[in-house]
């Protein structure tokens, strides 16, 4: 098994309680890369992620809290895209300076595990274009292989919300942008959005494509020797459609 440092452990809790009442969970392992963003270790976080973890949880259950860590993702990937200042009159008369969206978005879902994020960037945004792309990972070789890929016709002009909760080797995500860049999306276009990642896998992909943001919940203690994510949640696709 390759060497692995354990996860870091934090006192985590509302500022306005004491270190000494707030209870010690383990927390996302920081990685240095400035593309790359971790949802704030929050106990809502860990609590919903620790649910999702547990080979007990049951399939509806998983789904119910998955779908909430997937909305946080899709919310705050949502603020790395483009504003422009935006003033608007209020029903009492009065002027407010805010903000509006700029430019087209589309979400691209790597099958099948990646579709279960639909949803929730659905939610968000109304209307919302999904392209899809297959790639399936050899068991012995771990090399992905591309079977499929659905896009829309002007995803060159969008910017892409590419969707995959797990981010293991980096393998298929890498194998994904490539596919996206091949039909004219430009690198710093694309956001990927994820649940769990490894830190080798982030490195990978980050060392790829430097300009690409990233935006998981949490980044676990490493891989094994099948290159799996521990400690993981098990496969997810599996969870979420079958189990």
């Amino acid at each position: 098994m390759p060497n692995v440092r354990p996860a870091p452990t934090q006192c985590v809790g509302p500022d306005y309680r004491s270190e000494s009442q707030k209870p010690t969970a383990a927390v996302s392992t920081d990685v240095k890369v400035d593309t790359v963003t971790i949802l704030p270790q929050t106990p809502q976080l860990i609590a919903l992620l620790s649910i999702i973890r547990d080979k007990n949880t049951q399939r509806g259950d998983f789904i119910f809290y998955s779908n909430r860590i997937i909305r946080l993702l899709v919310e705050e990937g949502l603020n790395h895209l483009p504003t422009v200042e935006h003033t608007v009159t209020t029903p009492v008369g009065r002027s407010y300076d805010g903000l509006a969206f700029q430019g087209k978005i589309c979400g691209v879902s790597i099958m099948r595990a990646g579709e279960a994020m639909e949803q929730g960037l659905r939610e968000c945004c109304r209307s919302v274009r999904i392209g899809k792309i297959l790639i399936q990972r050899d068991e012995e070789t771990s090399q992905p292989k591309l079977f499929y890929d659905k896009l829309p016709e002007d995803i060159a002009d969008r910017w892409v919300l590419l969707l995959d909760p797990m981010l293991a080797t980096g393998g298929s995500a890498i194998m994904a942008v490539d596919v996206l860049k091949s039909r004219g999306v430009p690198e710093e276009r694309i956001l990927f959005l994820n649940v769990l990642a490894s830190p080798q896998g982030i490195q990978n992909f980050a060392t790829k494509f430097p300009k690409l943001r990233l935006v998981t919940a949490f980044v676990d203690q490493g891989l094994d020797d099948k290159n799996y994510i521990i400690p993981g949640l098990g496969d997810f696709g599996d969870r979420y459609y079958t189990r």
